[in-house]
């Protein structure tokens, strides 16, 4: 079975701790791989603010999710707490990919890597629009690396 990829910057100039929840853990006793999901979406939520913007209004537009992509690396436990890198890569026309690195915060474990690919979108049109010039200067010049 061939293997997905998924090339992550050398630094991230984001990060970001949260905790892993009794909630979170499965019947197996680590971390359910829905809940990855859910902590991409709130490192997301914080890496926007930390930068003044909203997933719902950036220059009049929101984004809409177009893709996820998880590689899980090691289990994560209730109680642990992840320390989230964001960064904002490959753009095109209309989105961008958000990357994540989870790694465990006392021993430095990697749980996982992630992308989230995004397009931004006029929810009173429901259209996808081009990417807005205002996130294109904060982002665009991200480097990534193998």
């Amino acid at each position: 079975m061939a293997r997905v990829e998924l090339k992550l910057p050398a630094t991230f100039s984001f990060s970001t701790e949260l905790q892993v929840r009794i909630t979170d853990v499965n019947y197996a006793g680590h971390m359910g791989n829905d809940m990855v999901v859910s902590l991409m979406h709130e490192a997301r939520y914080r890496f926007m603010a930390h930068h003044g913007l909203q997933e719902l209004n950036v220059e009049g537009l929101g984004v809409i999710i177009a893709d996820n992509v998880i590689l899980y690396k090691s289990e994560a436990f209730a109680g642990e707490v992840l320390i989230i890198g964001v960064a904002v890569t490959d753009f095109n026309k209309y989105g961008c990919d958000f990357v994540y690195r989870m790694n465990e915060k006392t021993t430095g474990r990697e749980v996982a890597r992630a992308k989230t690919g995004i397009v931004f979108f006029d929810y009173k049109t429901r259209a996808v629009q081009k990417v807005p010039p205002s996130f294109l200067r904060l982002f665009a010049a991200e480097p990534v690396s193998g």
